[in-house]
């Protein structure tokens, strides 16, 4: 069974792709609809929806507040340059959690097929890297990723 935080981050990303790439709700409202307190809500969105995954998230506090997530449009020519900035903020190091964010939005932007990213992912996976100690393996999938998706701008 999916965790809590997996099926509130999926409703979100309904809401986002229903209503073209734009969400915007109310943290106590959505606490409310899955039962839960609204620093469940907090987490998801600080965790789940981050620049580096591709969405911009602001907000405004008070009793007529909301949460307003946008997700980064990338298409066409704007995606080779989406991809270098990627390979730039990927820096020296990436984990396999951050790695496999990364690739996930990748399919979900359309820049790569879903069979794609199951084998970048394989690629960068503990399962493949797991010979080599931390953190010399976080750095290492982080030139296999930077290398993929500099092919990729291309």
């Amino acid at each position: 069974m999916a965790r809590l935080s997996d099926i509130i981050e999926n409703f979100i990303k309904q809401v986002i792709n229903d209503t073209q790439g734009v969400a915007e709700i109310q943290r106590n409202e959505l606490a409310n609809h899955f039962n839960c307190v609204p620093s469940q809500i907090n987490y998801v969105i600080s965790t789940r929806f981050t620049n580096d995954r591709g969405y911009f998230v602001e907000s405004r506090r008070g009793g007529g507040g909301f949460i307003r997530i946008s997700r980064v449009n990338v298409t066409g020519a704007e995606t080779g340059g989406y991809l270098m900035h990627i390979v730039s903020a990927i820096g020296d190091k990436i984990g396999q959690q951050d790695a496999d964010a990364f690739i996930i939005n990748f399919v979900d932007y359309n820049i790569i097929e879903p069979r794609e990213a199951v084998v970048m992912r394989a690629a960068v996976s503990d399962k493949i890297l797991y010979r080599i100690a931390q953190p010399e393996r976080d750095a290492i999938r982080a030139d296999i990723l930077k290398n993929m998706l500099t092919v990729l701008a291309v």
